[in-house]
């Protein structure tokens, strides 16, 4: 009951979301509120100036290097938009060959997949959403976005599990690698409901699906097993889509011999030098450890700028904005880009913010520390599924895999040597994929698509749903592991 109690403020979010249909930053702010009173009625831990102070360093930090991200993101996504780079795209990716299956196994068991891996912090969402747009109908386009976000259940090379296998002292391949097999359900069931979305019946596209999922699966488990976590999501993402593009570019020559080779637009050079820009400032990191020079610290986050993917997206936007001026572009002219950053970026912003102070509070007060103590005396099956459950609380409120780790890995470490590896797979599991369909997600995936109110709420009922099945399948896939290791 005390548990319940010390939920109420995530419980009170819930029902304003999905019952009351209430707009997000409206249920942060009342979630915000409520911890405030609770703290301070003594309801958990004693009220301290200091706790106070320490959950709002972390909420800024942790702010700053989400809008270091989403700034210059959504201002990317600007000037692509104007440029037309998004319908050159998507007529390349129909010029293919490819059907409306492999274009959805495309774009969420490869591309999704590859961008998150390669950067995190939604980034990929940057690419897909336009993509998903030009191919798609919008309500279709902006589930299937949601939905392949979600595929990857940790981004930012790795990082979430390599922390997550410091905090339970366990390898982090053997935790990556675990974690893998935990999270199939989870690839399987969203590619299908994707498939299902775009409208696909026929039984060639779901074989084909069936065939990429073991595919992504397999190369996850093995790069995460021998290679580490740091590669094996780019490693994932990047075979599958190999695959899926040769299957498309083998049909197009076998049914029309006479066409030439499909050549990349030229138009969608701005995503080669954002990759590009990626991978390179990551080389260098690997060399130079340069970005250990600038790291903001609070009390409990520290925060590298310089190893943030907010850097290459920069670099992007200067050579945007000089080759704009240098040929009189008419996006230089035409639009007002503080006005049309402002209009996109204010409401995603202001929810992150306060769902970012609510969940620091919530961890500051005690109000989470509790439950841990539960999971000792309870009975293998029971400790899964309940950490399935914290997993995707502490990922979903957080908005972050290893925000959602931190909080409960700890509790994890203090288990049986016998069924650590497990539940700590099912922690980062259930963690990165709730995070990954979490509100501060699904507020980009809106400022990205410049949504109406209606269009919002529909979005985060959507997301909330598939966090739900994702927690699920993540308990699932745990309890056939357990039972065939067994």
């Amino acid at each position: 009951m005390l548990a319940l109690f010390h939920l109420s403020p995530v419980l009170l979010v819930t029902v304003m979301l999905v019952v009351l249909r209430r707009p997000p930053v409206h249920a942060a702010v009342a979630g915000t509120l409520l911890v405030i009173v609770l703290w301070l009625a003594g309801a958990a831990d004693a009220w301290r100036l200091s706790s106070m102070v320490a959950a709002a360093q972390d909420t800024v930090v942790l702010f700053a290097s989400t809008a270091f991200v989403i700034v210059p993101g959504l201002l990317f996504v600007i000037f692509i938009e104007r440029m037309g780079v998004n319908l050159a795209l998507s007529q390349w990716v129909r010029s293919l060959g490819l059907g409306r299956g492999d274009q959805v196994v495309l774009i969420v068991l490869g591309l999704a997949p590859l961008l998150e891996a390669m950067t995190g912090f939604g980034v990929s969402l940057i690419a897909t959403v336009p993509l998903l747009l030009s191919l798609f109908e919008r309500r279709v386009a902006l589930r299937i976005a949601l939905a392949g976000m979600a595929i990857m259940p940790w981004g930012t090379l790795g990082l979430a599990s390599v922390i997550g296998a410091s905090l339970v002292n366990l390898d982090a391949p053997m935790l990556a690698s675990t974690s893998a097999l935990t999270s199939a359900p989870v690839f399987f069931a969203l590619s299908a409901f994707a498939l299902y979305l775009a409208g696909v019946r026929d039984s060639r596209g779901w074989g084909a699906l069936g065939v990429f999922w073991l595919l992504f699966v397999g190369v996850l488990y093995s790069a995460s097993r021998w290679l580490g976590p740091e590669v094996a999501g780019v490693a994932a993402g990047l075979v599958t889509a190999a695959a899926v593009l040769s299957v498309g570019l083998w049909r197009l020559r076998r049914y029309d011999s006479e066409r030439g080779p499909v050549q990349w637009p030229r138009q969608a050079w701005p995503y080669l030098v954002l990759i590009v820009c990626i991978v390179g400032l990551k080389m260098l990191w690997a060399i130079t450890s340069w970005q250990e020079h600038w790291v903001v610290q609070s009390a409990q986050v520290n925060w590298k700028p310089l190893a943030s993917p907010g850097l290459a997206l920069g670099i992007v936007l200067i050579v945007l904005g000089v080759r704009a001026r240098n040929i009189q572009s008419r996006t230089a002219h035409d639009v007002n880009l503080p006005a049309a950053l402002l209009a996109r970026a204010k409401r995603p912003l202001l929810t992150i913010f306060f769902f970012l102070a609510m969940s620091q509070m919530m961890v500051k007060a005690g109000f989470l520390a509790g439950l841990m103590q539960l999971l000792a005396g309870l009975s293998p099956t029971a400790a899964t599924a309940l950490v399935a459950l914290f997993g995707a609380l502490s990922g979903y409120m957080t908005g972050s895999n290893v925000g959602g780790n931190a909080i409960f890995m700890p509790a994890i470490a203090t288990l049986p040597e016998s069924s650590r590896l497990l539940l700590a797979a099912v922690q980062n599991s259930s963690a990165g994929h709730a995070a990954l369909g979490s509100l501060s997600v699904v507020m980009l995936i809106l400022g990205l698509a410049k949504t109406q109110a209606r269009e919002e709420g529909e979005l985060i009922r959507f997301g909330f749903m598939l966090v739900c099945l994702n927690t699920a399948l993540v308990a699932l896939g745990a309890a056939m592991l357990s039972g065939w290791l067994g």
